[in-house]
Formats: structure tokens, sequence, C-alpha cells
């Protein structure tokens, strides 16, 4: 159990979310938020862990305009 003070703007706030969400109580709405931020992080972790193997793959290029327009006609044909 967790027990924490707030001002009374935020606690208002809180309570009013809750409504808002149509969740049963103040506690079901903190868990949902922290359950959002805990899959945000998640979702950043494998973003990052994405780039660092992007970078890792191979020799670097540049994505100049050229690049990206001859990448563009590549995709397009293979649809």
């Amino acid at each position: 159990m967790l027990n924490i003070s707030l001002p009374e703007q935020i606690q208002a706030f809180i309570e009013e979310q809750t409504s808002v969400a149509g969740l049963n109580s103040v506690s079901e709405y903190i868990y949902q938020l922290i359950l959002r931020e805990k899959e945000r992080i998640a979702r950043q972790e494998q973003i990052e862990s994405l780039l660092l193997e992007g970078l890792d793959s191979g020799e670097p290029i540049e994505a100049n305009d050229e690049w990206w327009e001859r990448k563009r006609i590549e995709l397009l044909e293979q649809l």
C-alpha cells in the first residue's frame, strides 16, 4: 500500500480525471497512469535499441534528398 499527500488542486484534478475516465477509484486511475508510463518507457527503449542496431549495421551513408528520392522510388516499385 502507498499513501501520498497531494495539494488540493492536484487531488481535485485526479478525482475529476478518474470520473472522466470512467474508473472506479483514484487508485485505479493512478495505476493506469503508471502502466501507460511503463509502456512508454518500454517503447522508448525499444526504439533506442533499434536505432543503435541500425547505426551498427554497416557502412554509413549520407541520407540526402537524392537518397530519399531513390528510396521512395524503390519502395513504390515494391508495392
